[in-house]
């Protein structure tokens, strides 16, 4: 609910260098180097605090491995041994396919696409793989061995574990997807057990996230359901240890009320009481002075279906003091914006509280961050803590950055954007918009509106994610067109929204499907929110060709004909969209996702797979991360030192070495 992920790489600004930025390429991913600007000039104190917080962002990774599917770390550690210990040949095809699954796996922090939620298909044979595992001594392969027969099922039986997350109507939700949340339950039972917690506190002006830190597992020989609680002491103890370990590092070097902040999460962790949880997100929320911050902890729900459980991320960051600027004008005049909101006025906030945004460094990504990361982040999630407290928004400088200059002169421009003056416009102020909608989004969107008396905020169900990204892609779209923007100086023109609203648009209908597999429908909840935007708003636009499909020279355009007009459809979807959330409408929700943002035109599929892929770009991106190191001396540390690694393969092998806590099976 709080996150903004990149478009569909498009061109970005020049750079005359950016080739070096892509560290390695593989199947539709290329991976990118991103620095860290700005880190030298840090205090000592706060580049401490930043080794520490690093530190602990890189010990929960094997979490979201399990997390993602129970199989996940003996498949990767099966790999990881095979890699680092086969002395085969390495230049046969087999070789090369099982090296492309292995980086694949990395990635997506699991065998099922980050994006797609698809389980890989293997290039190679399981005869293959256990020729080669015969290869290596049984002692490299410890408890590993007792898993073999698992690990194979993983990788090669399309029928096991398919895909990890299922948003199907119709299906049993959790028993047809291989997320590890769930451990036996259904999707009835876990609804009803949910629904009576939540029944049980009815009337609690501060609810708790319940089941946020847990799988929610059934007892076999009685059929009871109980919570694992991830926590010290409980499920992922071993890895939260070692968090919690760097956190009280982090702790010691840290100032008020940051200190503070750290010790009330050290506590949850500790605990699991989801209270402290919230005692922690309200300390974080009201922290606005820190210059170091970071984002620890089970935060997101979009891996269940049930949008429930999250998955475990982390971000260490600082703020860009020139960059923020903008975020702060927007956050100074965030009254303004939900007062002239094109929602119904009983959904609107009487009084915006709390909202604080800035334009971040980041200086490390862990967990469900990366590889893959959002560019931008809104917390916390809680409804009752943001109408009480408010939030805190960033924008991710450095990140966007690296992929603008990974992204230029890759020709998609030229390819899908049909009319030059759009591409005039995207090429001038495509950057400025995307960095615009995103403050916004974050900013504003995520933390607008109010639910009516009686919703709770949970009715929307497996619905909840994509409806509420387009809540607040809406919120950033109708206002990037705004004259308050031109007003506030922070555009100098309407064109800005225009290059904006061109490559939204052309994203939504058409390029984003570069993405899917073929034969496949949109699963993924940003996906899926951008398509339900760009389809809505042509059909309602369609009497007046305010969207147009164009063919030429035997290709499919789509284009904008009235940028206002288009506009003022943002703004009757945002209205409608805020409506369904206020009003806990799941029908009326879930109508609009089915019709809308789910099913793909498999003609136009192939043509923009086909144009996309022929211009030898690849979808998606990720990251490596920066390395650091303690400078010491006579027991004292006098400094951290900073370096770019330009090896994936070897980040990653070193993080399975040094990072990896939890047994094979949890």
């Amino acid at each position: 609910m709080t996150l903004a992920l990149p478009l569909l790489a498009s061109c970005g600004a020049p750079a005359a260098d950016d080739r070096p930025w892509i560290v390695d390429r593989f199947d539709d991913i290329k991976v990118i180097r991103y620095e860290v600007p700005g880190f030298e000039n840090l205090p000592l104190e706060q580049k401490e605090l930043v080794y520490y917080l690093s530190e602990a962002a890189k010990c929960g990774r094997d979490i979201l491995y399990d997390q993602n599917c129970p199989a996940n770390l003996p498949v990767r550690r099966t790999l990881e041994v095979i890699y680092e210990n086969y002395r085969g040949d390495r230049t046969t095809p087999e070789w090369k396919a099982l090296e492309k699954y292995l980086k694949k796996v990395w990635f997506a922090n699991g065998i099922h696409h980050h994006y797609s939620n698809d389980k890989f298909t293997p290039e190679f044979t399981e005869g293959y793989l256990l020729d080669a595992i015969e290869t290596i001594p049984e002692e490299k392969f410890g408890s590993l061995n007792a898993l073999r027969g698992e690990v194979c099922r993983a990788i090669f039986d399309p029928a096991v574990y398919p895909t990890k997350l299922n948003q199907r109507a119709g299906d049993d939700l959790l028993l047809t997807s291989s997320s590890n949340y769930y451990d036996g339950v259904s999707q009835a039972e876990a609804e009803r057990f949910y629904a009576e917690m939540a029944a049980a506190a009815a009337g609690d002006p501060e609810p708790v996230s319940y089941g946020l830190n847990s799988q929610l597992t059934k007892d076999p020989a009685t059929g009871r359901l109980h919570e694992r609680t991830w926590r010290v002491g409980g499920m992922y103890s071993p890895a939260i240890e070692r968090i919690v370990y760097w956190l009280e590092k982090a702790a010691s070097v840290a100032r008020e009320p940051q200190k503070t902040n750290i010790e009330t999460l050290v506590a949850y962790y500790r605990s699991g009481d989801l209270k402290e949880f919230d005692r922690y997100n309200i300390g974080w929320v009201k922290d606005t002075v820190s210059n170091v911050d970071f984002v620890n902890g089970f935060i997101e729900d979009y891996g269940d279906p049930l949008g429930r459980k999250a998955s475990w991320e982390a971000n260490v960051n600082f703020m860009d003091s020139a960059a923020c600027r903008r975020t702060e004008i927007i956050s100074a005049n965030a009254q303004w914006f939900e007062d002239h909101s094109p929602v119904d006025p009983a959904f609107r906030k009487a009084k915006v509280k709390g909202v604080s945004a800035k334009v971040i460094t980041v200086a490390m990504l862990g967990g469900d961050c990366f590889p893959s990361t959002p560019i931008g982040i809104n917390l916390p999630n809680a409804d009752w803590i943001r109408k009480e407290y408010g939030s805190k928004s960033v924008t991710i400088d450095n990140i966007t950055y690296a992929y603008d200059r990974a992204a230029h002169g890759n020709g998609f421009n030229e390819e899908f954007v049909l009319r030059a003056d759009d591409r005039e416009r995207m090429d001038r102020y495509g950057k400025l918009a995307d960095d615009l909608h995103t403050d916004l989004h974050e900013c504003l969107g995520h933390g607008s509106g109010q639910l009516a008396p009686g919703v709770r905020g949970g009715e929307l169900r497996s619905y909840t994610s994509t409806l509420e990204e387009a809540r607040a892609d809406l919120f950033g779209l109708y206002y990037l067109g705004d004259g308050k923007m031109v007003e506030l100086g922070l555009v100098p023109s309407f064109d800005v929204a225009k290059a904006g609203y061109a490559k939204y648009i052309l994203n939504g209908l058409m390029t984003q499907l570069a993405r899917i597999e073929p034969g496949k429908n949109v699963e993924e909840a940003h996906m899926r929110n951008r398509k339900l935007v760009a389809e809505w708003c042509y059909e309602h636009g369609r009497a007046d060709n305010v969207i147009e499909w164009v063919r030429q020279d035997g290709k499919t355009y789509v284009v904008v004909n009235d940028f206002v007009r288009l506009r003022a459809l943002f703004g009757e979807l945002l209205g409608e969209i805020q409506r369904i959330k206020s009003e806990g409408d799941y029908e009326a929700g879930r109508d609009l996702v089915e019709r809308y943002a789910v099913r793909v035109d498999p003609a136009l599929h192939e043509e923009v797979r086909s144009r996309y892929y022929g211009l030898g770009i690849e979808p998606y991106g990720g990251f490596v991360n920066p390395e650091y190191e303690l400078v010491e001396r006579d027991g004292r540390v006098t400094d951290v030192r900073i370096s770019y690694p330009a090896d994936y393969v070897e980040q990653m092998l070193g993080y399975s070495r040094d990072y990896s806590f939890l047994p094979d099976v949890n």
